[in-house]
């Protein structure tokens, strides 16, 4: 499967260790840990060969000695591995480890292992939907180049296409949100409320009762409307499957007020609980052991992914809250999510533009990947807008400063080699201070603050996007 910068970006953030990816020994993608433990920032450790940051060189399965920025030394357990023609290094910081070959051999299996599983859970699932749209597009062409061709066939075709894109659009989403690398637009939220929108979604079947028993009064909690629906939703399908013959569903909400020690990972004080109980087949204590690790799942192949329950605990830890399930065989489960009460109002919702259609304005569109540069440019052009475009900042910089007129939106990707998107928006903007600027981005840890909320200011496309959705965020933007 070809190598997703954006996904993997992702996923090796979510790796406690320092992650290192090498093209022909130089270095092509780091993680934040990475920028810790070596001491060098992400744009000084890119092009680096890796051979420099360790003292005599690094062999997989061994201690080497690692060099930091400030020449200061530090062993590190290495570990390597080849995916796509390039190499994955692996690095730990052992220095107060004290027994280091033992240790370092039984972390190594362990963290192997579960990189293994995330990989391999990963190329299943999307060399499924490559297969998909690769051999439906080439039924499109072939139809649409046939002499007399069939148009319902082409776009029967073409719709499997785009389902199948729709759903790895989902599956990297909910890789992200496990990573705890998505990001989050937290507002204030009637809990009760979003039970009642979820509800309203489920398709149970009518052998089994549901009971929603919600809590009255209940504080409002902080927390991306889409995810705490999605949390819902993915707990009542779980529930759904567990009982196949049918049974008792329960959604329940309640204010809890946890005191001092009471719960090992949260601060005491006031938070509201969510709590989904079946009747269902239960789970073995070895399952309720690695129900939240990702692609791990009981049911047959192809009927879910082993991400719902990973994807729950990703969203609730970065919430603040946390989540927990008992199970037993033959009695069924029950799952319960803490998270933080507020005081403030519930939000009114955003309404989106009426008319999304550009007036002239300029806009310079800056992304490293040609076919969705070409992409946006088609869409915006569409739509009325001037567009320029360019293939990474200093090209951008280059136009702007060519460009006799205003420049009235940067619509920029966030991770670019070379000059990443926050830094080319600052300094267009120190330039062309009349100039606004909308971030596209699959990955947008560069420009997000603490737990993946977005800086102060800053507006976000995330991908892939619609046309509508682009056109929606362009507009928005401009208009303020």
């Amino acid at each position: 499967m070809e190598w997703s910068e954006g996904l993997s970006k992702g996923l090796l953030s979510a790796v406690q260790d320092a992650v290192l990816v090498l093209d022909a020994g130089r270095i092509v993608l780091v993680n934040d840990q990475a920028q810790e433990t070596f001491g060098r920032g992400r744009i000084e450790l890119l092009g680096l060969a890796a051979d420099l940051l360790f003292i005599d060189g690094f062999r997989a399965g061994a201690i080497a000695l690692g060099r930091r920025r400030d020449g200061s030394e530090f062993p590190a357990e290495v570990s390597l591995s080849v995916v796509d023609s390039r190499t994955i290094l692996v690095i730990r910081d052992v220095t107060e480890r004290h027994d280091l070959r033992a240790e370092a051999a039984s972390q190594r299996h362990r963290r192997l292992e579960a990189l293994g599983q995330l990989a391999g859970g990963v190329a299943h699932d999307f060399n499924n939907l490559l297969g998909v749209i690769v051999n439906y597009a080439n039924f499109v062409i072939e139809e649409a180049e046939s002499p007399t061709p069939d148009l319902a066939a082409v776009a029967s075709d073409a719709r499997q296409v785009l389902k199948a894109g729709e759903r790895g659009t989902t599956l990297t989403h909910q890789l992200l949100k496990f990573a705890r690398r998505e990001v989050v637009r937290p507002e204030v939220v009637d809990l009760n409320g979003a039970v009642t929108g979820a509800v309203g979604q489920l398709t149970l079947g009518d052998e089994i009762e549901l009971t929603v028993r919600p809590a009255s009064p209940l504080p409002s909690i902080t927390i991306d409307p889409g995810q705490i629906e999605q949390v819902l939703i993915s707990l009542a399908d779980n529930a759904r499957i567990a009982m196949p013959s049918g049974g008792n569903l329960v959604i329940d909400t309640a204010a809890v007020h946890l005191g001092v020690g009471e719960h090992p990972e949260l601060a005491p004080g006031e938070y509201v609980r969510l709590r989904v109980c079946d009747s269902g087949r239960g789970m073995t204590p070895d399952v309720i052991e690695r129900a939240f690790e990702p692609f791990f799942t009981t049911k047959p192949n192809h009927e879910a992914t082993g991400l719902g329950l990973a994807t729950v605990y990703g969203i609730v830890s970065q919430a603040g809250g946390s989540v927990s399930l008992v199970s037993s065989p033959g009695v069924g489960t029950t799952v319960t999510v803490l998270l933080p009460a507020c005081s403030s109002p519930v939000a009114s919702p955003s309404a989106s533009p009426a008319d999304v259609d550009g007036r002239g304005e300029t806009l310079l569109v800056v992304e490293d990947e040609a076919a969705l540069r070409d992409v946006a440019g088609r869409i915006l052009s569409g739509a009325g807008y001037r567009v320029l475009a360019a293939d990474d900042g200093p090209m951008a910089l280059e136009l702007a400063a060519l460009h006799e007129g205003a420049i009235d939106l940067l619509l920029s990707d966030v991770v670019m080699p070379g000059m990443l998107g926050n830094e080319l928006a600052e300094r267009l903007v120190d330039a062309r201070p009349d100039t606004r600027v909308l971030y596209m981005s699959g990955y947008a840890q560069p420009v997000l603050a603490s737990q993946g909320t977005l800086d102060p200011g800053v507006a976000l496309l995330e991908k892939p996007f619609t046309a509508e959705g682009l056109l929606s965020a362009v507009r928005k933007r401009l208009d303020g």
